[in-house]
């Protein structure tokens, strides 16, 4: 705790007690009654009387000097003048002195009214009551009251009997005190840190004095580190505010922020804004404040015009520095964190949380941080929002799991390549320019049910090392006109702050055709479709749109995707190996023969794992090994829900175990 503009202080408040030394020496002289016990709870006629004959001059006028200290940098960075200092000191004695209480009551001839009145504190400071310019001094916009640092109470009392007070944030920094104020918890935070920034532009505004400046945040630009990094390089502390709890907590006001501000010389960085901030309580001519969002600037927030400025993507190579920096000697050999998270997008206050959570992580496996730690780091930054709309998936498959013809194979992978240098080829090759065009890679997957389009949608995933995250139509469709694209919004919106992968089931519902307009319901479902197709034309995400009936999405979608992958039902051999791998290698079998099984029953691949599990069942029901009665068994009962017939052509030979096992 610093101390050393105590002695300072209490000098003031020395000077201050001489005056109120003179004040009670011509209060005593004038009371007609010194000794009556009731003094100052009623008033007699003596004492009107003597009020009548009485003047209401000033007290001792005071001689303004330059204040030092913690006084002296607050009467600075405030702007004060030497009346405000005064008055300031007149309101915050009693909190410093307790004797102040008695000199304030004995003032104001009433015991009850123990700190100093807005008249008093006038009359103290050499003034007139009626002294325009010492009440707006007082005036709410004054630099005092403005900035929060001193409080006029009793506001249905006449101006001159309403009592001063100052702050016990600001009693408290006064004396030494550098603990922030109590009530700002969890809505504004002081940063000591920040992130290392290319903000060159930024602080050479700040120090020409811009004072209103606002960031349009980009996915991954960093925004408040962007902002913290340039205060900091400009000279001034940082004290970030987060917008949306400043709203939601109304007991909380933006005075009491830029009171802390104030106390500190530190400059605001509030943010992410979406609609109108507290612009007005937060503006000062000494204090800097640099508002961030997603949206454009609207002016309607403010009559004087910010300095505009987009919070754009780290170039990869300085994500690459940043990842090492905070990872140094941490990293396992040959791992590159610039190549693992790539994909990621990811500001530098993000990534400098990544390192920690990956560090974190790799301590349970011996403190060498892998690929595998780097990207469960990098997923930790995602924003929850978008799994109260989708349902969050963590990838359990690999390339490996996929038994798929080799073309379709080949075709994903070229999706996951999109993904992973879509950064070299947009932003470093700029093969997208212009039109307003997002950084978005979307894909198509279309095939019959059961072929393995969302297994490949999570395997895509796991090898960029992203979640999955399954749109829940639930959440989406509405009937009612215009809700519909509200919800989608809100996913595209939450799904740019995420690093996943983004999976609409049954997209043909939600992405259909449109038609002809005949009445109201084409009109509006036709505006749907227009609206996803312009939405998707600036996702900045990576989407996969997975449909059992290609030929009902819309022409116009087509031109938008980047890989559009046809899963065709399996052939033979396909079908064989599908059969190997559902039945596994963990659970107890016979004999099953592979190749009749192949070649008998057309089947997709998810009715020929349903038909697996469906085998283990039975079999642990009978305490046995899966063999081909059971298998068969399942193939029965899986025909039945397809609704096809359980005949001799199919089951030939295995006829009767068919039977069986559907019998049980």
């Amino acid at each position: 705790m610093n101390t050393g503009s105590l002695p300072h202080l209490f000098a003031r408040l020395a000077a201050l007690e001489r005056r109120i030394r003179a004040a009670v020496a011509v209060r005593r002289g004038s009371d007609h009654n010194p000794d009556d016990p009731f003094r100052g709870l009623y008033l007699s006629d003596e004492a009107i009387d003597a009020l009548l004959e009485s003047r209401r001059e000033p007290y001792v006028p005071f001689q303004a000097s330059a204040a030092s200290g913690r006084l002296g940098r607050l009467a600075e960075t405030a702007r004060l003048s030497g009346l405000d200092v005064e008055l300031l000191l007149v309101a915050l004695a009693p909190d410093v002195d307790s004797r102040f209480e008695q000199f304030y009551g004995y003032l104001n001839d009433d015991v009850t009214r123990r700190r100093a009145t807005a008249g008093l504190a006038l009359r103290l400071c050499g003034l007139p009551e009626a002294s325009a310019a010492g009440r707006a001094r007082l005036d709410p916009s004054s630099p005092l009251r403005s900035a929060g640092l001193l409080v006029v109470d009793d506001g249905e009392r006449p101006f001159l009997s309403r009592s001063l007070r100052v702050p016990d944030r600001v009693v408290n920094h006064l004396l030494g005190d550098d603990l922030s104020d109590a009530a700002l918890a969890g809505v504004a935070v002081v940063v000591d840190e920040v992130t290392a920034a290319d903000v060159g532009n930024l602080v050479r505004a700040l120090r020409a004095h811009v004072r209103l400046a606002y960031l349009r945040e980009r996915p991954g630009g960093g925004a408040r580190e962007v902002a913290a990094a340039a205060l900091r390089h400009a000279g001034f502390a940082v004290l970030e505010v987060d917008a949306a709890r400043l709203r939601a907590q109304p007991d909380v006001s933006a005075v009491a922020v830029l009171r802390e501000a104030v106390l500190r010389g530190a400059g605001v960085v509030l943010g992410p804004v979406e609609e109108e901030p507290p612009l007005a309580a937060l503006t000062h001519p000494a204090i800097p404040l640099v508002v961030f969002g997603p949206n454009v600037w609207d002016p309607r927030w403010s009559p004087d015009p910010p300095l505009l400025h987009d919070a754009s993507p780290l170039p990869v190579a300085d994500r690459a520095d940043l990842w090492r920096s905070k990872l140094d000697g941490r990293l396992a050999p040959g791992v590159d964190p610039a190549a693992a998270t790539a994909h990621f997008v990811l500001g530098p206050g993000q990534i400098t949380r990544a390192a920690r959570a990956a560090s974190v992580s790799a301590l349970v496996d011996g403190g060498v941080v892998t690929t595998e730690h780097l990207r469960a780091g990098a997923r930790s930054q995602n924003a929850a929002g978008l799994q109260r709309l989708a349902r969050r998936i963590e990838p359990a498959v690999g390339w490996d799991d996929l038994v798929l013809p080799t073309g379709v194979v080949g075709l994903l992978h070229e999706l996951a390549a999109r993904a992973r240098h879509r950064d070299q080829v947009i932003d470093e090759w700029r093969m997208r320019p212009g039109g307003g065009r997002g950084r978005g890679v979307t894909g198509l997957f279309a095939g019959d049910s059961g072929t393995g389009k969302t297994m490949s949608a999570e395997v895509i995933a796991s090898s960029l090392g992203l979640d999955l995250y399954t749109v829940n139509l639930a959440t989406v469709v509405d009937k009612y006109v215009g809700e519909t694209e509200k919800n989608l919004e809100r996913i595209f919106t939450e799904a740019s702050g995420v690093n996943g992968v983004l999976l609409f089931d049954e997209a043909d519902a939600i992405f259909g055709k449109r038609s002809e307009v005949r009445d109201a319901h084409d009109r509006y479902a036709n505006i749907e479709s227009a609206y996803l197709l312009q939405r998707m034309e600036t996702f900045d995400g990576i989407a996969v749109l997975a449909t059992n009936l290609r030929a009902n999405l819309d022409d116009a979608f087509t031109r938008r995707l980047d890989v559009v992958v046809d899963f065709p039902l399996p052939d033979e051999p396909l079908r064989r190996l599908l059969w190997d791998r559902c039945l596994g290698e963990t659970a107890p079998r016979t004999e099953v023969d592979l190749d009749f099984l192949a070649g008998a029953f057309e089947l997709a691949g998810g009715h020929i794992r349903s038909a697996a599990v469906t085998a283990a069942y039975l079999a642990a029901e009978s305490g046995g090994p899966v063999g081909m009665a059971e298998v068969v068994g399942a193939v029965a009962r899986e025909y039945r829900k397809l609704g096809r017939l359980v005949g001799e052509r199919e089951f030939g030979r295995y006829l009767g175990l068919a039977a069986d096992g559907a019998a049980r």
